[in-house]
């Protein structure tokens, strides 16, 4: 689909739109955060858990722009619960006593480890258990 460059800002609302209402979240609790990285955009796309006012990497895409990347995103949300096994994880953050549940879709837990701790000091956050659920 070719887009000229005063459609690009109106496809590219359509296609957040698309993924916020694919993944059942609104704008407030979704972030799509664009930077330019070794001669490629990548889409660093974020939730924020509104109970924890917590934020985790849901999703990185790589692309020659933006509008690339999100169509990747997309394409990726509506296939996700197919192709990623669901992880539990329980953590804490320092100086808080409340145990807080998290749950990721990664390839592996290493992976669902990384979107927990993305954009934060490792020393933050205590990881008491990491599961991998059973599929459905």
């Amino acid at each position: 689909m070719d887009v000229t460059s005063s459609d690009v800002h109106v496809e590219s609302a359509r296609i957040q739109q698309q993924i916020e209402k694919h993944l059942g979240m609104g704008p407030g609790n979704l972030l799509f955060e664009f930077r330019q990285l070794e001669g490629q955009m990548r889409l660093d796309l974020i939730t924020v858990n509104p109970r924890h006012h917590q934020s985790f990497l849901f999703r990185y895409e790589t692309g020659y722009d933006k509008l690339d990347c999100l169509r990747k995103m997309l394409t990726y949300v509506k296939s996700y619960r197919d192709t990623e096994s669901s992880y539990t994880i329980q953590w804490r953050t320092h100086g808080d006593r409340e145990l807080q549940t998290s749950y990721f879709r990664a390839r592996n837990a290493y992976e669902a480890l990384d979107k927990l701790y993305f954009g934060r000091d490792l020393n933050t956050i205590t990881v008491f258990s990491v599961v991998l659920n059973p599929s459905s």
